[in-house]
């Protein structure tokens, strides 16, 4: 009983974590209209929280070791739901940046340590089914965000969806406090590596601004994304460097020696940019393009939810079976793209049927992906080195979502910029289409009581706005096929793998 108790709780513990990743994308309107920010600073609420999870999660097995595992998951629980506390009462979006970075450092140990809690739980003949009990988490989390979200935010307000963390947050650090243990074998840990967390920090953080930042103030026309493009090379040169010099390292990097870790490493990346991107994406074209509320637009992910899971349950069964996991991942790398393809054909008629069946096959295609993914990574490696290589392949997750995130703001900036060009090339007076058009507005207008000029300005005004909308839902379209082109890159990295079927099966994930 005690030991479902406690899988119960750390599992909702991550839950609670990934959930922080995506539930301010459908308040982040209310955000920025509340706190009197504009929108591009508000998206560092997001970004905030991603680039600390992508700094923490490689050293949590560091820190686990340094500090003793059940000490440092109780107070990461601890500042987690404190600075979800101080989220909520944020005065204005500065304070709230910071809070969340630090609410992001915090959830950093309740995605890792969670997972090798988890792992830990299990004997080892069903250690497929704790990975595919634990991925659950990994996608039911970001997915039910904007739902959440979404319900919060419209009946209630945007500071109810960090408060909702607190009952959650102290029932984890008191069931933990009383049946957490210290891990069957304690991992040996020297001095602190400052230098590589520093450089660590200096790189990641560097390069998640100029991303995020980079469009919008004219990339190297600004001195300031020069000085951190400079930063965040040299940060991560120097950090791999150190990381591979010294003798203990907070990263160990040497791990990435296994071809296997290294290919899934990358296309964990890859998931992490299609599983955040979109879960970011669609309810932004939903709300501002087809005038979906936030409950609306997160509803939609709910069906695909349901799949997923039965999806992660059945894809443990067929490892367990033997399957091989590169044709598991192939399947749903696939499916995802089927999802991105399907999206790109939407119009502006579209309604929220049209939306089910798309997020239907994205929700399969990640939940094929994920426990896969965890088999392949680990599949050559000694069990001494598995706790590093499953805190790399977590990283790399949520570093593809951040870098994800900011690279589709980018792409759809740009896309608008040339479809724009390409359609009001054709609005013309010489084009009988836009003469009907005007013509036909004006006469709306006037037999609304509006005089002949007034009517004709109001005209033209609606021509903008239709225009303007049309740019959008194109460059839309462009940003889910850029999402698809990714995965179908990445596909042949399969190819080089040894098929997940090295000297070191799945069942190892018990000592992370």
């Amino acid at each position: 009983m005690k030991r479902t108790v406690l899988m119960i709780t750390v599992i909702a513990a991550a839950i609670m974590e990934l959930i922080d990743t995506s539930i301010v994308n459908v308040a982040l309107s209310y955000m920025s209209g509340n706190l009197g920010a504009t929108l591009e600073d508000t998206s560092w609420v997001i970004t905030a929280y991603a680039i600390a999870n992508v700094i923490i999660i490689p050293i949590t097995s560091f820190l686990s070791g340094k500090l003793g595992r059940r000490s440092y998951y109780i107070g990461s629980v601890v500042l987690f739901t404190v600075c979800s506390l101080l989220c909520g009462q944020a005065t204005n979006i500065w304070m709230l940046v910071v809070c969340r970075f630090f609410q992001g450092m915090g959830g950093g140990a309740l995605l890792s340590v969670s997972a090798a809690i988890v792992y830990e739980l299990f004997p080892k003949e069903k250690q497929n089914v704790a990975s595919a009990l634990f991925g659950v988490g990994i996608f039911v989390g970001p997915t039910i965000g904007p739902t959440l979200g979404g319900f919060i935010t419209e009946h209630y307000s945007w500071p109810w969806i960090f408060y909702i963390n607190l009952p959650i947050g102290i029932i984890v650090a008191v069931i933990c406090s009383r049946l957490l243990g210290e891990p069957p074998i304690k991992p040996r840990v020297g001095k602190i590596d400052w230098t590589g967390i520093i450089l660590l920090m200096a790189g990641v953080g560097s390069l998640q601004t100029v991303l995020e930042r980079g469009e919008t103030d004219d990339w190297f026309a600004a001195n300031y994304i020069i000085v951190l493009t400079v930063v965040a090379v040299l940060g991560l040169v120097l950090f791999v460097w150190w990381e591979l010099k010294i003798k203990e390292p907070v990263v160990n990097l040497r791990v990435m020696k296994s071809r296997n870790l290294s290919i899934a490493a990358v296309l964990t990346f890859v998931s992490g940019i299609g599983l955040f991107s979109s879960v970011y994406l669609t309810p932004v074209f939903a709300q501002r393009l087809l005038g979906f509320t936030p409950t609306q637009s997160g509803l939609m992910y709910l069906p695909g939810s349901f799949f997923a899971i039965g999806g992660l349950l059945i894809t443990a069964r067929l490892l367990q079976r033997g399957t091989p996991p590169v044709a598991m991942i192939t399947m749903g790398m696939f499916l995802f793209i089927c999802f991105t393809w399907m999206m790109s054909r939407l119009d502006l008629d579209a309604g929220r049927g049209d939306f089910y069946m798309p997020l239907i096959w994205r929700a399969i295609g990640i939940a094929i992906i994920t426990v896969p993914l965890s088999t392949l990574a680990v599949s050559g490696l000694d069990l001494k080195d598995i706790p590093q290589g499953t805190a790399l392949n977590n990283m790399m997750r949520q570093a593809g979502g951040s870098f994800g995130i900011a690279i589709v703001n980018t792409y759809l900036t740009r896309r608008n910029a040339v479809h724009r060009t390409d359609l009001v090339s054709n609005v013309t007076a010489g084009n009988p289409q836009v003469t009907d058009r005007l013509a036909g507005y004006t006469h709306y207008f006037v037999g609304k009581g509006a005089s002949v000029a007034d009517a004709q300005h109001q005209a033209l005004g609606l021509l903008e706005a239709g225009v303007s909308r049309q740019t959008s839902m194109l460059s839309f379209g462009d940003a889910y096929l850029l999402l698809g082109g990714i995965f179908l890159v990445s596909l042949p990295l399969l190819l080089l793998s040894s098929g997940g079927r090295g000297k070191k099966p799945v069942v190892a994930l018990a000592d992370h």
